[in-house]
């Protein structure tokens, strides 16, 4: 037994859950990302562009559909005080309700989206991936039970494991000939392996309740979120929906693989920082540290900021030698369009960071306000766009987001109480760094004689833009690296830490 006059160690502070959980959360999503990648770029090589443009004519709907799957209903268990068994089973009916429904739909609808885009092959896309719905319920409520606790370390175990068993899948199907099939199996295998590691991690209930008493503002706070999904879908798949039916399967294909690596880090890195943002944010505000989740916000984007903006600056000069190198020489349509889509999705980086913040406060109209501004803004581009091909709908994405970033930061100024000159402090220093480091890796790539293999070039222009990008910052804005030093290394902090990420 243990001694009862013996002092108990200090219960960590949200400080140094916060740190914990982001290097669990961004630390498993490198590792999950290095071997989806390495997957990836195999199975690129081996399947030809019309099977991913087929791929991305089917995702249109299951995007659809998957913004009501009640994420949002397991996302509200996550700002409340206390829950108990009871509403986590309610919670469990309903996305079990809610998804069979959904199933259901895509199985029915599946031969009009496939007239929609003139390729009856859809059908079958859609009716086989239907299946994905059931595993949801057993995929959102463990990860809410999860980030109430700030526990991100088992969830990021269990995702790794996912991107192992969608790896094997995906390379076992490009390797044996599936096609476009390859694209379904590779997703399904991982969302099947996650439902069930994330059930046992979480010890989440595995039995339903269908009586819905008491749980009427879970629904209401979840069906805000799902509405702003909605509409988030509008506005994300607005130009698949329209290239669809402009673009043929090939070009529609260099297109959306364009978008694909364009978007590594807003839809790969930037969503794990969100989740535990927002479990943090959550924690604040139950706490009665409200005044708090502004200067944390801020912090946020310095941090994310750090790291994007060199990332997207760079991907931008180097497309003409990375294109060749990951992709192959059928694939060289994407290079003329990453340095445009960089622009745009450096945009979105930014804009998607308000949104764990405002909702935490209680908030979550803001989000539904710029969703549906984008929902009207992103097609109307996009559809302009058109008339000029893939560039129109490249182009698109930066006209688009440059409105519904300026809209973000205006709505979300009233409700956080951000200065709009802490938030220029937050990104000036490494965007004018990032901006040095894409000149001087322009100009070593053009003195570059045309014999060099595109590998050699590649190597020795990431070389120089880590270096370039780390001698301006630290002339610039030395305190910015020893900020991010510092959060990662104070990891033993006790409860008398400061707020969850360093304040400005």
């Amino acid at each position: 037994m243990a001694d009862p006059t013996e002092t108990p160690a200090p219960r960590p502070s949200l400080a140094a859950q916060v740190r914990t959980a982001v290097i669990w959360r961004s630390g498993s999503q490198v590792l999950t990302q290095i071997v989806s990648w390495a997957s990836t770029l195999i199975v690129i090589r081996l399947l030809a562009p019309e099977d991913y443009g087929l791929f991305a004519m089917a995702q249109v709907m299951l995007t659809l559909l998957s913004t009501m799957n009640g994420w949002g209903l397991a996302s509200a268990l996550i700002r409340e005080d206390e829950v108990s068994e009871e509403r986590l089973r309610q919670t469990l009916g309903m996305l079990i309700l809610l998804n069979g429904g959904l199933a259901l739909t895509q199985f029915i609808a599946a031969p009009l989206v496939a007239a929609w885009f003139e390729q009856p092959m859809v059908t079958q896309l859609l009716r086989v991936q239907s299946l994905l719905y059931l595993a949801v319920p057993f995929c959102a409520l463990p990860h809410a039970i999860l980030s109430r606790r700030m526990d991100f370390r088992r969830p990021a175990q269990v995702r790794l494991a996912a991107a192992l068993a969608g790896a094997i899948t995906a390379l076992t199907g490009a390797l044996s000939g599936w096609g476009v099939w390859t694209l379904v199996s590779a997703p399904m295998m991982m969302l099947l392996t996650e439902a069930v590691g994330m059930t046992w991690a979480a010890r989440a209930p595995i039995r339903p309740s269908f009586r819905f008493t008491g749980a009427r503002h879970i629904a209401g706070f979840g069906g805000v979120m799902t509405a702003t999904q909605i509409f988030w879908f509008v506005q994300s798949q607005a130009d698949v929906m329209i290239a669809g039916r402009v673009l043929d399967p090939h070009s529609l294909g260099v297109y959306t693989t364009g978008l694909f690596l364009a978007q590594l880090m807003a839809a790969k890195f930037v969503p794990p920082i969100n989740e535990v943002a927002y479990a943090a944010y959550s924690r604040q505000q139950t706490e009665g540290q409200a005044d708090q989740i502004a200067p944390a916000l801020l912090a946020t984007v310095r941090l994310v900021m750090l790291v994007g903006l060199p990332a997207y600056a760079g991907l931008a000069v180097v497309a003409p030698v990375l294109v060749p190198v990951l992709l192959g020489d059928k694939w060289v349509g994407i290079v003329p369009l990453l340095p445009i889509l960089a622009g745009a999705m450096a945009m979105l980086t930014l804009q998607i960071l308000f949104s764990p913040a405002t909702n935490a406060r209680g908030f979550p109209g803001i989000a539904l306000k710029v969703t549906m501004l984008g929902s009207v803004v992103m097609p109307l581009a996009f559809f302009t766009g058109s008339y000029w091909g893939v560039a129109g709908f490249v182009w698109g994405w930066v006209g688009g987001m440059a409105v519904l970033l300026a809209a973000t930061i205006a709505l979300s100024r009233g409700v956080l109480g951000f200065s709009l000159a802490g938030l220029g402090r937050a990104i000036l220093p490494p965007l004018a760094a990032a901006l040095v480091m894409a000149g001087g890796v322009a100009l070593m790539l053009r003195a570059l004689p045309q014999t060099l293999p595109p590998l050699a070039a590649l190597a020795s222009a990431v070389a120089l833009g880590v270096a370039l990008y780390l001698g301006a910052l630290h002339l610039i804005a030395p305190d910015r690296l020893a900020e991010a030093l510092r959060f990662v290394r104070n990891r033993g902090a006790s409860e008398d830490a400061p707020a969850p990420l360093p304040a400005e």
